[in-house]
């Protein structure tokens, strides 16, 4: 998984007053925890954020508070409900040797026979939370519709990636192929 490099200042400030000053000054304030880890809060540069915020790909996040480096995954975000602004983010430590959970975008690839035969590819998930070392966790996750006819899907339970455990319910369809007026004929 690829990794990204992000600075932050620890904050002194809590609660609504010190997140609002924080925001002030065009900074989100963050959290870091999990894994046996002490909880850091910290503040990070909007614009810093924006790298990790507006993209699909999922990012090992290496954080930089003060001179000390940390790793982690994003993984919760606020944002305002109006003005469409992010209010705070929530990383999860990342430690060697401990498993991690996070969601990892699905790719597609392959014609499929259903959809040459007159079929609409429906994907039904795009990201799929997944839970495995560090150096196990992809970029995303490759499933492959060659084989995929009309009326059929592939669901949670057919995929197998090796290192990781996959933590969406077996049953959750990820992509099909639906019969539509042309395909029936």
């Amino acid at each position: 998984m690829q990794t990204i490099q992000i600075k932050g200042v620890k904050r002194e400030q809590f609660g609504k007053k010190g997140a609002k000053d924080i925001r002030r000054e065009n900074l989100i304030p963050c959290v870091i925890y999990g894994n046996g880890g002490e909880t850091i809060h910290f503040s990070v540069e909007a614009a810093e954020a924006k790298k990790i915020l507006y993209t699909p790909k999922t990012y090992i996040v290496v954080l930089d508070i003060d001179g000390t480096e940390v790793k982690g995954v994003m993984r919760e975000t606020q944002f305002h409900p109006v003005k469409d602004y992010c209010q705070h983010i929530d990383f999860f430590r990342v430690v060697d040797g401990k498993p991690v959970s996070v969601e990892v975008p699905v790719a597609v690839v392959g014609n499929s026979e259903g959809v040459k035969a007159g079929g609409k590819l429906k994907i039904e998930r795009r990201k799929l939370t997944v839970s495995g070392l560090e150096e196990n966790l992809l970029d995303e996750l490759v499933v492959d519709i060659t084989e995929l006819g009309v009326g059929k899907s592939i669901n949670v339970a057919d995929l197998n990636y090796e290192g990781l455990k996959i933590l969406t319910p077996a049953s959750t369809p990820v992509v099909s192929v639906l019969a539509t007026r042309q395909s029936g004929r």
